[in-house]
């Protein structure tokens, strides 16, 4: 018997099939985190092994990307995470689920971006029309920036704008940006190495020749990535699915039949795991399990709601609007505060914590302080 139990009084859901070994009355929040490799002892060993695991890791900000690699991970280190993005070229940062930056495992680019990418680039539509961005327009942009990054290699935005305006683009605004995502959205370019700093942009084609093998393609592309959501986040339901992945919740729901069918996956009332799918706890012998999560975080992005992840009476903390999602501070599964960085890492609690809590917050501030450091 498996019991994940919801807080506050939420409907638990149980099965009695064994596809874990999860202790009894574990919270909802502590089984998803150990899928996150943020619970149990649980860590990759690579930044490689990190995003095959989680596959994919919320990456609007650069230095955000890394943290929550480095979090997730053993002993990682700030070049130890750029050169899986640039020499081993094994990651790759682009716009996938939602059409907004992850960065996901190099050879999954091509099929999850034929997959996601329709959707986005017909849910902006009404953008491309206000900024003039004809289908036309964004045709010869492409030609224009393919031939750039063929002929002079890695450019900024900056560089690619200043191009751009010569088929008409103002290079200020918003225009440029939604040229270069589209540019990607249709498999043309994708991130590539970071120049003092900054983002370049690099063809996909030359980055990653893999991606362009032929791959998973309709109903077995949205299975697939299902299979791997719930790798990474189970125990989850269809419609954290749909909210995390940006598919239509049809799409999503066929994809959660045809892995039923096929005996892939065990459902009880709502949430769903991988059948035979668990993986080991970790070491769980140190106390509790304290990480420093990034901001805007993929755990608390993953989900339709946050009610298993914060208390409803400090979501604002978290969440204070204009789309920000502060850097929290995570004990077995749960928020129990928020931190920041200036001169040192400071730690905003929102009920004061044990000792030993206390303690975990210290050792895992050092670690992130170590990551951030110029020799980090």
């Amino acid at each position: 018997m498996i019991h994940w139990a919801r807080r506050k009084g939420i409907r638990r859901c149980r099965t009695v099939e064994a596809v874990s070994r999860r202790a009894d009355d574990e919270p909802l929040s502590q089984a998803r985190a150990r899928a996150q490799l943020l619970a149990g002892g649980r860590r990759g060993r690579s930044a490689e092994d990190v995003v095959r695991q989680v596959f994919a890791i919320q990456a609007q900000d650069t230095v955000a990307a890394d943290l929550g690699i480095r979090v997730r991970g053993q002993d990682l280190t700030a070049r130890a995470i750029r050169t899986a993005y640039e020499d081993d070229r094994t990651i790759v940062r682009n716009w996938f689920m939602r059409g907004t930056l992850h960065t996901i495992p190099a050879e999954d680019v091509g099929w999850v971006t034929a997959l996601l990418a329709p959707r986005v680039i017909a849910g902006t539509g009404s953008r491309y029309r206000d900024l003039g961005l004809t289908d036309d327009l964004r045709l010869r942009s492409g030609d224009l920036i393919g031939r750039l990054l063929g002929a002079h290699g890695p450019l900024t935005r900056a560089e690619l704008a200043e191009q751009l305006a010569t088929l008409g683009v103002a290079p200020a605004g918003q225009a440029p940006f939604h040229l270069v995502r589209y540019a990607a959205l249709t498999g043309l370019v994708c991130h590539g190495p970071l120049r003092a700093g900054e983002p370049t942009y690099v063809l996909l084609r030359d980055w990653v020749p893999a991606a362009g093998a032929p791959g998973l393609a309709g109903e077995a592309a949205a299975a697939e990535l299902a299979r791997r959501y719930l790798a990474g986040y189970a125990p989850a339901t269809v419609c954290d699915f749909a909210s995390w992945s940006g598919l239509a919740l049809t799409s999503a729901r066929a994809a959660w039949q045809a892995m039923a069918r096929s005996g892939a996956i065990v459902t009880d009332g709502d949430l769903t795991v991988l059948a035979g799918g668990a993986r080991g706890h970790g070491d769980r012998s140190g106390g509790p399990d304290v990480r420093l999560l990034p901001a805007y975080d993929n755990y608390l992005t993953g989900y339709r709601t946050r009610q298993e992840s914060v208390d409803a009476g400090f979501e604002a903390r978290v969440w204070p609007g204009g789309g920000v999602i502060r850097p929290t501070v995570l004990v077995d599964g749960f928020v129990v505060g928020t931190w920041s960085r200036g001169r040192a890492i400071t730690v905003d609690p929102f009920t004061p914590l044990t000792d030993e809590v206390q303690a975990g917050v210290a050792q895992e501030a050092a670690a992130t302080a170590r990551f951030l450091s110029p020799a980090g």
